[in-house]
């Protein structure tokens, strides 16, 4: 698929996203109301050696690995990982804000590049990048802000699509951000909050980077089109999405992995194509990290879990398990994809 998302230039996201984090609160009363940290390349960071005990991995609720290759993380350090879920990954980082330098976690993984800019002004990583960056695809490896985070995965947050209810209604699938905001789509999207949910920030980012000063605008003819704001992508996306549970909204912001997501995981006998489809106008890539904690209790077990992270058994499990592309290179090869 070629997605043609919105990623705006070096420097002008940076900006961006300054300008974002400083009036997000009056956006998230807009939006309620009217209805990446770019680093420079920087060198690894050593490992200290670690082995037994629990090192604690704090991250969103979309997490998930095989069992098989968190037990090989056990095999091959002698410790156990307790995962620490915390809602969205929004919910997850305002949590990290408020406890930075005396976390309930050693590691933390799933802050991603609407939202590292705010944990790293409040002080929420130690340094460290994993020991294997090099293997980080060319276009992420200096996403590092610094030498405090490494890139785990990416994906593309787009407009998904209930095709098979808007056929019913005699409808055509809107193909532009433009086409949301006419009358016709009256009452059929569903967004995310920008203040507490990853993916709905990095819509309103895409929103902002197409339409310039003119973003406010949008937004409020978006609110005139009733749409409805859900609080986390499992509000919007399982509650009020048509294609991905009861819902009465066959618009909705996710990702563009969540239509293969569906077949994987509908029920037997499977369907051999998904029903809903993907607006590729408007996408924003987004870029998920892992960083250790400042003050984790344990350092070391934090940093073995952000080298596991980048690993070939984990790098080759997160498509299929959370359905984001993996950062390291030729992963998508060994496993003959």
């Amino acid at each position: 698929m070629n997605l043609n998302w919105v990623m705006p230039a070096e420097g002008m996201e940076s900006s961006m996203r300054a300008r974002v984090i400083g009036i997000i609160a009056s956006i998230g009363t807009l939006v309620l109301v009217t209805g990446c940290a770019g680093g420079s390349p920087t060198s690894t960071t050593e490992s200290t050696p670690a082995s037994g005990g629990t090192v604690r991995l704090l991250t969103h609720d979309s997490f998930v690995v095989s069992e098989s290759v968190l037990a090989d993380f056990t095999k091959q350090t002698g410790m156990t990982i307790e995962v620490i879920t915390a809602g969205d990954a929004g919910t997850m980082v305002a949590g990290a804000v408020l406890a930075a330098g005396a976390p309930t976690a050693d590691v933390l993984f799933g802050v991603d590049n609407t939202l590292v800019s705010r944990a790293l002004d409040a002080g929420v990583f130690a340094p460290y990048t994993a020991t294997d960056l090099v293997s980080v695809l060319p276009a992420l490896v200096t996403d590092t802000a610094d030498g405090n985070v490494t890139p785990i995965d990416y994906g593309d947050v787009c407009i998904n699509i209930d095709d098979a209810e808007l056929a019913a209604r005699g409808m055509t699938a809107p193909a532009t951000l433009d086409d949301l905001i006419k009358p016709a789509y009256r009452d059929l999207l569903v967004v995310e909050d920008p203040g507490t949910s990853s993916p709905g920030l990095a819509f309103l980012l895409s929103t902002i980077a197409r339409y310039g000063d003119g973003w406010q605008d949008y937004w409020a003819a978006l609110s005139d089109n009733g749409v409805k704001v859900a609080s986390s992508w499992t509000d919007a996306y399982v509650g009020d999405f048509s294609g991905g549970g009861d819902g009465d909204r066959p618009l909705v912001v996710s990702y563009a992995t969540s239509p293969p997501a569906e077949i994987v995981y509908a029920a037997d006998p499977k369907p051999t194509s998904p029903s809903t489809s993907v607006m590729t106008d408007g996408c924003y890539r987004q870029v998920e990290y892992a960083g250790v904690l400042a003050g984790a209790a344990n350092p070391a077990g934090a940093k073995a879990v952000v080298d596991w992270l980048l690993s070939e058994p984990v790098q080759a499990d997160v498509p299929l398990s959370m359905f984001v592309f993996p950062a390291r290179r030729g992963t998508l090869t060994v496993m003959g994809r």
